[in-house]
């Protein structure tokens, strides 16, 4: 392996871990304060949290691999079975957004305000497009479709991040409570694409 990729490979690995140990504090707040407020968006946003934890694992341990030159077999096993494990959330999820959000709408529930859940939205719509850059000059280097197709899942959750903080704020501030369940159908934009990816890999 040449310096240029083994560094970029290194990088890689930090970045990594960095998204992994993001994902965990973002999923753990967003979850916890989404219930605690009764709130689908925020909930929501965190769940989807939860499966780009799994899509950082799996990542992380490949680069890992090829950085210490080990077998990636195992790597693939478990990229297998996190594929799996995505696909069941992410449907799980949808049917989630879209059931509560009816519910909520129809019955007209009122999500409490969450400064901890505009906080952890405010984080990540800051933060992920400069991890997402600093994937993507790695990437330049190791050409990885793995790490594309991670790249890709960060600027989602900026996106994902921003109709979250729509959502809350526009609750909070102008007391449109409504906007979070109508903010939950638009996480769907990018939710349901997302679904249909790893139902088709998990039967690839």
């Amino acid at each position: 392996m040449d310096s240029a990729r083994s560094a970029a490979i290194t990088q890689g690995v930090r970045l990594e871990l960095i998204t992994v140990g993001w994902m965990v504090v973002e999923a753990v707040i967003a979850i916890g304060a989404g219930v605690a407020a009764r709130s689908v968006l925020l909930t929501a946003f965190g769940f989807d949290s939860v499966v780009e934890l799994l899509s950082g694992i799996v990542l992380w341990r490949r680069l890992s691999a090829e950085a210490h030159s080990a077998d990636i077999a195992g790597v693939v096993k478990l990229e297998r079975a996190t594929t799996r494990i995505s696909a069941v959330l992410l449907v799980v999820l949808c049917a989630y957004v879209v059931l509560t959000s009816i519910a909520g709408l129809v019955l007209g529930l009122k999500p409490d305000s969450s400064v901890l859940g505009v906080g952890v939205a405010s984080v990540a719509l800051i933060a992920m497009p400069l991890l997402a850059k600093a994937k993507s000059g790695a990437n330049q280097v190791i050409q990885s479709t793995s790490l594309r197709a991670d790249i890709a899942e960060t600027i989602s959750c900026a996106y994902l991040a921003a109709i979250t903080l729509f959502g809350l704020g526009s609750s909070m501030l102008l007391g449109w409570w409504w906007v979070q369940y109508v903010a939950a159908f638009a996480l769907l934009i990018w939710l349901v694409p997302e679904t249909r990816e790893a139902l088709e890999a998990n039967h690839g």
